[in-house]
């Protein structure tokens, strides 16, 4: 069973290419650190914001609307005591 990259793991590659860029642009060029920094964050925000709300993590749109039972929530994750 061979490993494949998946949308989200190349997000995570462009996000962290991104704000490694601007270090590396702050350190070696006369460009200030944090101005190399804020610019290539809001490009990694750029990357964010697309892996969220412009291929979000649903299949459909009508999936935000299914409400979840209590009972279909792991116990870990509730809130509540389950009914059992």
């Amino acid at each position: 069973m061979g490993y494949s990259l998946h949308y989200y793991d190349l997000v995570l590659v462009c996000i962290a290419a991104s704000l490694g860029l601007g270090f590396l642009v702050g350190y070696a060029t006369r460009v200030p650190l944090e101005v190399s920094v804020i610019g290539l964050g809001l490009i990694s925000i750029a990357f964010i914001a697309h892996a969220l709300f412009v291929n979000g993590p649903v299949d459909q749109p009508a999936d935000l609307t299914e409400e979840v039972d209590v009972e279909e929530v792991p116990k870990v994750l509730s809130p509540v005591d389950s009914p059992e």
